[in-house]
């Protein structure tokens, strides 16, 4: 049975875009309660100027007072050598540094072309020098919204340069939610073959309705680590329409039910997603916390046991 690794990223991602601040003692209890599901990773903040992204102004707070698991790493996003900084005084577990493949995108969402943010990373990773194990995600790598189709070669080029300066892991993000899963075949199949030694994580948003389709192509292709956000919160405020991440409920109990190991354990997962919207303040995308697992049975109506007659 193939183990597949999730990383929850609500608290990050799926908070970020958030017009109501969510108070500092729901987050951790969020997380603490995550804690308890059997990820593999939860990316519980990000030390960006809290000017930037106000929700996320109480990173240090919640790195401090979470209820630290075993077995869990806490990633947390960092933007620059000041947040590295901060995040090392936090102790997280890993640093998880971002940068857009479409240069439009990169201007747009970090002020930078792709070349001054690739220097600007490249300086945190020798900085931190392997101190704590590093991630990074490049975004819009299936497509971008102002300059249309990225190509294959360009996310190829980028992720060998990371990670020839060590980093641990590439997340490769479907950021707009312009992926199709024969795109996603196909760029796994190229960056687990170039790239044989990196932890690749895939990064999905729904946006166009092809979110899960795209993690099974992910996962057929040989992908075992994936990005998920609790009710399927998030998305990117600079892809016009752009919805949130792929659901994280959703997704494992599709692939629980396809006989993969989440190592997820989704009966306390939906326990925590039925409340999130409680946390957040209105519905949230997620289905499996609304209609319950495939498994969840209900009892027949009373004029079944009539019409089926007697037993025999």
């Amino acid at each position: 049975m193939t183990r597949i690794y999730f990383n929850e990223v609500v608290t990050r991602d799926g908070f970020q875009i958030e017009p109501n601040f969510i108070a500092t003692d729901d987050k951790i209890a969020l997380i603490d309660a995550l804690s308890q599901c059997g990820y593999a990773k939860i990316e519980s903040t990000s030390f960006t100027s809290p000017k930037a992204i106000p929700m996320l102004r109480d990173a240090e707070e919640v790195m401090g007072r979470i209820t630290r698991v075993p077995g869990v790493e806490y990633t947390v996003l960092v933007p620059n050598l000041r947040g590295a900084e901060r995040a090392l005084e936090s102790r997280a577990d890993e640093l998880n540094l971002v940068m857009s493949t479409s240069e439009t995108h990169n201007l747009a969402n970090l002020r930078m072309t792709r070349e001054q943010s690739f220097a600007s990373l490249a300086e945190v990773v020798r900085h931190v020098d392997g101190r704590t194990p590093i991630n990074v995600s490049l975004s819009t790598c299936f497509g971008c919204p102002m300059e249309g189709d990225v190509p294959q070669a360009v996310v190829e080029q980028f992720a060998q340069r990371f990670a020839d300066l060590g980093v641990r892991g590439l997340t490769i993000c479907d950021t707009t939610g312009m992926a199709h899963p024969a795109q996603v075949s196909r760029m796994v199949e190229a960056l687990q073959q170039q790239l044989p030694h990196t932890q690749l994580t895939l990064h999905f948003h729904n946006t166009r309705g092809m979110g899960l389709a795209n993690v099974l192509a992910a996962v057929q292709g040989g992908i075992t680590r994936l990005d998920g956000s609790l009710g399927g919160l998030g998305g990117c405020p600079y892809a016009p329409g752009a919805s949130g991440n792929i659901c994280s409920e959703d997704a494992i109990h599709m692939l629980d039910a396809m006989g993969y190991d989440t190592g997820i354990d989704l009966t306390k997962l939906l326990n925590v997603a039925r409340h999130l919207p409680a946390i957040v303040g209105h519905d949230v995308p997620g289905q499996v916390a609304k209609a319950g697992r495939i498994t969840d049975l209900h009892p027949a109506p009373a004029y079944v046991s009539e019409l089926k007659g007697p037993a025999a």
